[in-house]
């Protein structure tokens, strides 16, 4: 059995200081991912004995970034999707180990007024290839801030929300698109209808406090392994960052 978690800490020098490693040390992931780590090389030092550790950073300082932290040691380890265009803002890692591929992903944000929704649906098309591609070699087991709260359960508000970054018609979409490819949301695998459950909170309004959320960190895997998924978490009561981690079970 495989625990896998996916957690974007939105700053992980600031994560450290609430409470990052203790989480860390107590969920004991085979593998655990985080995005949004706002880091460059040699801006921290993490001591996570008995893991290897994988970062990807972005040119622009203070921005981005992932990394993956596993017991154990990848067959080979990738960094970005291989396109020049996508692979500036360290996005994505993928880690491809005996039996599967582990992909962490912190997907662009549409942003305000969506002045970033044409580059977004670029990226959404270039990046359901690039997962194509790899499950046609091995299972993939997608985690990240996939930046969409795909259906009205997914979000508390979704009426006044429709035409929001994270929640417009287009970025809904490509979300039922990569699903209709072959994977399956292990969130909505074990529980289909539950509602109120959020991974995101916006800072403002209270809106933690009154659980005004959205559900937009996944766990996305190979419809091929369906068979071997055992459970999906949403710890909403870990904080220390505007998002809580998500995780998955899986018998890989």
């Amino acid at each position: 059995m495989k625990k896998f978690i996916s957690w974007n800490v939105n700053g992980l020098r600031a994560c450290v200081t609430k409470g990052f490693l203790d989480f860390f040390n107590e969920i004991d992931a085979d593998i655990f991912c985080v995005q949004e780590t706002k880091l460059q090389q040699g801006q921290i030092e993490l001591d996570l004995p008995g893991y290897h550790q994988y970062w990807n950073y972005a040119e622009k300082k203070g921005y981005s970034g992932t990394a993956m932290f596993t017991k154990e040691e990848p067959v080979s380890v990738a960094y970005g999707i291989g396109i020049e265009e996508h692979d500036h803002e360290g996005r994505v890692i993928t880690a491809e180990f005996d039996d599967f591929y582990a992909v962490t992903c912190y997907t662009p944000n549409s942003q305000n007024e969506l002045k970033r929704l044409d580059y977004r649906m670029t990226w959404e098309d270039a990046f359901l290839d690039y997962l194509k591609s790899l499950s046609e070699k091995k299972p993939v087991v997608l985690c990240g801030d996939l930046n969409v709260a795909h259906t009205e359960i997914d979000l508390k508000n979704p009426k006044t929300n429709r035409k929001n970054a994270g929640f417009t018609d287009e970025e809904r979409s490509k979300m039922t698109a990569l699903l209709e490819a072959g994977f399956t949301d292990t969130y909505r695998y074990f529980y289909p209808d539950t509602e109120g459950v959020y991974s995101w909170w916006s800072y403002r309004f209270r809106a933690r406090e009154k659980n005004a959320g959205w559900r937009i960190d996944y766990f996305i895997t190979s419809k091929s392994i369906d068979d071997k998924l055992k459970g999906a978490k949403i710890h909403t009561g870990v904080f220390g960052s505007d998002h809580c981690p998500v995780e998955l079970t899986a018998e890989l």
